[in-house]
């Protein structure tokens, strides 16, 4: 089966791509067209969505200096925001600014060489994908342009700015083979440089170059994951759409051992740098009723993967289904 790896991209593609051929700390702002950007935009404050990019911003052609310039709408949606910079604000155009100063860098195509890379496939993608409805980017790009919404598209990612602009961000795909084989090779040559404390977002996260530190507290997932006796890398796929079930809130405290990555699709990534393992969920984000499940549903159904894939999990008890 073939899933959509979304966000993962970020740091399974593009954020080894930077490391691999970037000067971390080179400032692209002139050649990038921010001249009077508030500081600096190196690779490292974009691995660290520290660059004061917006979240999101619908692809329509434009550079992003001047998509930027264009919008009139910031603050009308929780996706279309202006950021501060130096502090990290998670960030789709931090990796779009990413990709496109690696083809500058390289003067190669940023999906080729992350191909060559890692194995894995990028869009548009022969591979049957599981059909999903838009999500939170449909209603941003109805109101940051009046360009016309995307028509979905065989062999291409779900959401509407991976379709028009998904360099950077999104646009991979993986197998559970091809996935667990990359995964190897990231373990030992990536996942150290990455999971480094870089920066702190606006409400207490802390940002590694392309991961994010998992925080410790009651119905999360490093607790679930710290009474696994798991080690290297597993992949687990799912391809069921149930519904989850439900979970009670997870309230963080400190931080754990564990770092992490999600995808808007529903693929997880967990790593603990101290011993080299990675676990990876390839699922789904629908429901039974093909909805898009919300982000607690979401979790619910990732929790309730790891308990029941791994097979030395302690299962959390998680209530009855909806």
């Amino acid at each position: 089966m073939f899933f959509d790896l979304a966000s993962l991209t970020k740091p399974l593609v593009t954020a080894p791509l930077a490391l691999e051929y970037l000067d971390l700390d080179i400032d692209w702002s002139d050649r990038l067209g921010a001249s009077d950007w508030p500081g600096p935009i190196t690779p490292r404050h974009l691995l660290s969505h520290a660059a004061g990019m917006p979240p999101w911003m619908p692809y329509v052609g434009m550079s992003v200096f001047e998509q930027i310039e264009a919008i009139n709408t910031w603050g009308r949606h929780r996706l279309l925001n202006k950021a501060t910079w130096g502090k990290s604000t998670y960030s789709d155009i931090s990796y779009r600014l990413l990709a496109e100063i690696l083809e500058m860098e390289t003067g190669q195509d940023w999906a080729v060489i992350g191909e060559n890379l890692t194995g894995l496939l990028s869009a548009p993608w022969d591979e049957r994908l599981v059909s999903m409805p838009p999500g939170a980017d449909f209603d941003a790009w109805c109101i940051a342009t009046t360009t016309p919404f995307p028509d979905p598209k065989p062999g291409l990612p779900h959401d509407a700015n991976a379709r028009a602009g998904m360099k950077g961000h999104a646009g991979f795909g993986a197998t559970p083979e091809s996935a667990c084989n990359w995964l190897s090779a990231w373990l030992k040559d990536f996942c150290g440089r990455m999971a480094v404390e870089t920066n702190l977002s606006t409400d207490g996260q802390i940002w590694g170059l392309g991961l994010q530190i998992l925080k410790n507290g009651e119905n999360g997932f490093a607790e679930l994951l710290d009474n696994m006796a798991i080690q290297g890398v597993q992949v687990i796929s799912y391809e069921g759409i149930e519904d989850p079930p439900s979970l009670p809130p997870h309230v963080p405290t400190d931080c754990s051992d564990w770092w992490f990555h999600f995808g808007y699709t529903g693929p997880a990534m967990f790593v603990r740098p101290r011993d080299l393992t990675c676990v990876l969920i390839l699922c789904h984000r629908l429901g039974n009723k093909t909805q898009l499940l919300s982000a607690d549903e979401l979790r619910a159904r990732r929790m309730e993967i790891l308990g029941k894939s791994l097979p030395t999990a302690k299962v959390i008890k998680l209530a009855k289904r909806f």
